[in-house]
């Protein structure tokens, strides 16, 4: 794990109360913040890190094959099962089974799943006999469940018996401070040997940019570089989407203009930088005042007495709502 941010540090510390218990673990974050990495630190840091680590992604097999995936089959189940084959859950007896994009599954999918969890037993699909099977679980979803739980398409019962341990991973746009480390790692790995740098502005760049794709986004972005630009990175090498988006330096460039051209006193300038500040971050998390707090590094109180002063209607940004 590449971390030296304060939040991830707690994360991982919360984790570290759990690898021992076997209960059921649910990662809860966006595309590409590292859910399989964490899983497999799970893995790695239980009794069962010698045993097997089997993992999935629900969402990239067609749902009318997951059961079979997941459960196995005996031969003559279904045209086309021309042998008896052992499902995921079976492989990964003694070990860990990762779930991932557990949000995507079929309520067809969620009732199976919800047998196995309370009897850990399974039966293939045709078959007769129930296999115990030892499986410590770990699932993964790209959005709280508890959302899908009350538009009735995820089961109830289901979420309760996963969300044993909830663990919500931060979006990389929530900890930049982990950026040069993860920088300065992906460099090493595409390319050993070489002495890679970046230069201030290309590194204030990425540290301002987004990162929709989160740290799945940063990885694919430094092979590249690592494979085409020179031994110094400039801000010039960066590709566009990330010199483009820079909202913190758009941001200063207006307030600079004002300043400079439009005769804007200090005390005016820095009311439209806070305040354009404020709109950015609820306009990176989606509305979420708490997320955008936190990304502003103030307290959730401060932030909405901010939003009030400069009379940033509340309603407008906060889609999602505020916790």
């Amino acid at each position: 794990m590449i971390t030296g941010n304060s939040l991830m540090l707690k994360l991982l510390e919360r984790i570290d109360r759990v690898v021992g218990t076997g209960y059921t673990i649910l990662l809860i974050g966006e595309t590409g913040v590292g859910k399989e990495v964490l899983a497999e630190y799970i893995h790695m840091n239980s009794d069962r890190r010698d045993r097997p680590f089997i993992r999935i992604s629900l969402s990239a097999v067609p749902s009318e094959l997951v059961i079979s995936e997941l459960f196995g089959h005996e031969r003559g189940a279904y045209t086309g099962a021309r042998e008896t084959r052992k499902g995921l859950f079976e492989m990964a007896h003694t070990g860990t089974i990762f779930l991932d994009d557990i949000d995507d599954v079929s309520l067809e999918v969620q009732v199976k799943l919800l047998r196995f969890l309370e009897s850990r037993e399974l039966r293939r699909v045709g078959g007769v006999k129930s296999i115990p099977v030892d499986v410590r679980i770990v699932t993964a979803s790209k959005i709280p469940l508890e959302e899908l739980v009350r538009k009735k398409t995820f089961r109830e019962d289901l979420y309760y018996r996963l969300n044993v341990v909830p663990v919500h991973i931060p979006p990389l746009r929530e900890r930049r401070d982990d950026i040069p480390l993860l920088v300065r790692h992906f460099t090493d790995l595409f390319a050993p040997g070489r002495d890679i740098r970046f230069t201030p502005e290309a590194m204030t760049a990425m540290m301002s940019y987004h990162w929709p794709g989160n740290i799945r986004e940063l990885r694919n972005v430094l092979q590249r570089l690592t494979l085409f630009s020179p031994e110094e990175i400039g801000k010039e090498e960066l590709p566009p989407e990330i010199t483009r988006d820079n909202a913190v330096v758009k941001i200063m460039n207006a307030c600079k203009t004002c300043f400079l051209y439009n005769e804007m006193r200090l005390d005016e300038v820095l009311r439209c930088v806070e305040s354009n500040l404020l709109k950015e971050a609820l306009k990176s998390t989606h509305g979420n005042q708490s997320a955008a707090a936190r990304l502003l590094k103030i307290s959730l109180s401060t932030f909405r007495d901010k939003l009030a002063r400069y009379s940033i209607p509340f309603k407008k940004y906060d889609r999602i709502g505020a916790s």
